[in-house]
């Protein structure tokens, strides 16, 4: 996902969120991102059974972008039949240790709102 250069700042971003949502952007880019933490090193089909709902093109779409964006490593062994396997790289680690606390905000959201809404 290309987020469109905007006026005024010299790489097109505003802020580092700016930055950040232009390579977690979409509904599937953070999930993916929770799979690989949770389970390195897996094929495509374990991806998606791990994420169910996300079709196939989407999820090599996204994975494609996240191998674009230096956030997931995709390997590919010399094998018959073929197989690859995709990870996390050093900066998808640090991505996901960001994520950290917007996971535990959403973890705790549903106690909020239901208190809130008499």
């Amino acid at each position: 996902m290309t987020t469109l250069n905007r006026p005024g700042a010299p790489d097109g971003h505003v802020c580092g969120i700016d930055a950040a949502m232009e390579v977690i952007g979409g509904k599937w880019k953070v999930l993916i991102l929770w799979a690989l933490h949770e389970h390195p090193d897996r094929r495509f089909g374990e991806l998606r059974r791990l994420l169910p709902g996300v079709t196939e093109k989407v999820l090599a779409s996204h994975l494609r972008e996240l191998e674009a964006d230096g956030v997931v490593h995709r390997v590919s062994f010399d094998e018959v039949p073929p197989r690859v396997e995709y990870s996390l790289t050093e900066d998808g680690m640090r991505l996901n240790d960001a994520l950290q606390p917007l996971a535990a905000w959403g973890r705790e959201r549903p106690t909020a709102t239901s208190t809130v809404a008499s």
